[in-house]
């Protein structure tokens, strides 16, 4: 019995070192604002602005959430962070060049965490880096595939079957499949976006279920996919991410799926506001919630993992909204706006536990 007592102090002492950190590109300041999260209130606390070799853009962690690596836009390479888990600050571990003429809208690590892979829009290439144990970016790169332009955004499947590169030009999503001891990838067809001119721009899988929903930028649309193991996507609906009497400019940027994959949202850049739908949790049909305005030019936006709060950052406005999402309805409601900056290009929570 005082074993077990000890055990559990163990664990409620660990669970108190646990918090949660938001961080924020700003890329005209070629700066990362780092903020932590009060899980109750939905508040944040400045931690840090940490200054970076280049415009900061896509951002995104390890599965152990050790490490932060990040886009550095206007010098065509990745950086790598150590995150240190009690105070959410970073120190650089490495930085990496892309090819020339490629700087990356989307990095992403593999499940595996051993290699990195990162999607050049101008560019229209997919690179993969290898990683060190140690959160290492390692060069030279493994592979360089040649795509078309327009690639914004590398997603891979849960059993990392499957790796989708969407692209906003040619109306498709490349797909691949990743050899996990060597990093290489093999090209595995192209799947056309949800209507003709939709224009996929980002990816996101289903947490639990085998759907995944693109953000159609061109479209102003959001489209669902089956996932088979076999064929890869196969699309089953589009939706407007719009209100039916809006008749002005408008593009979609982000999607993201709530935590519990019972909601997906789109971001609109020129309604500027977040398009919420419900999932059928069997059939993965969606059904419109609304909209929910947030900051101009919701380039980026982000879900917290517990599925409370929900982060929209203003590249137009320099300004992060927080809304406080209601996780029976999908109801946002926003209950703070910070001034962060000039232009806010991407927002990322990260979740830690100190050891």
């Amino acid at each position: 019995m005082r074993i077990l007592m000890i055990l559990m102090l163990i664990g409620f002492e660990n669970m108190a070192h646990a918090a949660t950190f938001v961080y924020v590109s700003m890329a005209p300041e070629q700066r990362i604002q780092i903020y932590q999260l009060d899980d109750k209130s939905g508040a944040l606390q400045p931690v840090d602005s940490l200054a970076v070799d280049g415009a900061p853009g896509c951002m995104t962690v390890d599965s152990q959430r050790r490490f932060l690596f990040a886009s550095l836009r206007t010098t065509s390479s990745l950086a790598s962070f150590q995150i240190d888990p009690k105070t959410g600050k970073l120190t650089l571990i490495s930085t990496a060049g892309l090819p020339a003429g490629a700087n990356a809208a989307y990095v992403t690590p593999d499940r595996t965490d051993r290699w990195l892979l990162s999607a050049s829009y101008m560019a229209g290439t997919v690179v993969v880096h290898p990683l060190g144990e140690d959160g290492k970016i390692q060069s030279p790169s493994v592979q360089t595939v040649t795509t078309a332009r327009t690639a914004h955004c590398v997603a891979i499947d849960r059993d990392q079957k499957w790796v989708f590169v969407p692209h906003v030009a040619p109306n498709a999503i490349f797909q691949f499949h990743l050899d996990s001891v060597t990093g290489k990838l093999t090209e595995a067809g192209r799947v056309p976006g949800g209507t003709e001119k939709a224009g996929p721009r980002h990816l996101a899988i289903h947490p639990s279920q085998l759907f995944a929903y693109s953000s159609d930028e061109s479209g102003s649309s959001v489209t669902a996919y089956r996932l088979d193991a076999e064929t890869g996507l196969t699309s089953f609906q589009t939706l407007s991410t719009l209100p039916a009497d809006y008749a002005e400019s408008n593009s979609t940027a982000e999607v993201k799926i709530h935590p519990s994959g019972k909601f997906v949202w789109v971001s609109n850049r020129g309604h500027d506001s977040l398009a919420g739908f419900s999932i059928d949790s069997k059939s993965g049909w969606l059904s419109p919630l609304g909209q929910t305005p947030t900051e101009k030019t919701p380039r980026s936006f982000e879900i917290d993992p517990s599925g409370d709060y929900a982060f929209g950052a203003g590249e137009g406005s320099g300004k992060l909204a927080v809304f406080r999402i209601d996780q029976v309805t999908g109801h946002m409601a926003r209950i703070q706006t910070y001034d962060v900056g000039k232009s806010l290009t991407w927002v990322l929570v990260v979740k830690t536990a100190a050891n």
